[in-house]
């Protein structure tokens, strides 16, 4: 007999629960992430994916500045709320306090939301200069089109050929250029 333990989709290591996710919803996490700092004006944003090899204890970073100290926690506010209605909360956010760099960690990803002096002192992007760089585009899952999921649900059609009535030949005289079969 299987333990509950043995069933959850997530490890514990000390004691805080590791998710055991898939790539498409590591993507979609980043993906919400990204999109509530778009919706709360972030400026500057970016996204790195770590290299497996650099050392990076996470799988991507993403980076956005915000105007003024309130600014930057309303940011940080944001990506905790919309992942955490999707059942994903931080794992640990430091910074909050001060509003001038707030890190909130999701382990397989991390969100930083500098203020724009902070942003320029750390430069994180020239730190990890080796990591990709991403477009918001590339975190979205990648949908059929509707033309596409509907030929697959609906019967194929038959072709109906039209005839359609041959111009009437040059009255000049004039030969056409092409030849007929």
């Amino acid at each position: 007999m299987t333990s509950f333990v043995n069933q959850l989709p997530f490890t514990m290591i000390g004691t805080a629960p590791t998710l055991c996710m898939k790539k498409s919803d590591l993507k979609l996490q980043v993906a919400a992430a990204i999109q509530a700092c778009l919706d709360k004006k972030a400026e500057e944003l970016s996204i790195l994916e770590m290299e497996k090899g650099s050392g990076a204890f996470t799988d991507y970073f993403v980076l956005c500045s915000g105007t003024n100290p309130r600014q930057v926690q309303a940011i940080a506010d944001e990506v905790e709320l919309r992942l955490k209605t999707a059942g994903v909360p931080p794992a640990h956010v430091e910074g909050y306090k001060q509003g001038e760099w707030i890190l909130v960690d999701y382990v397989d990803f991390v969100v930083h939301v500098f203020s724009e002096k902070a942003r320029k002192f750390y430069d994180l992007e020239r730190l990890w200069k080796t990591a990709k760089r991403l477009e918001p585009s590339e975190l979205k899952p990648k949908t059929r089109s509707k033309a596409a999921a509907e030929s697959k649900t609906k019967a194929p059609k038959t072709r109906i050929r039209m005839k359609t009535k041959a111009s009437p030949a040059p009255s000049s005289g004039a030969t056409s250029s092409r030849k007929r079969a």
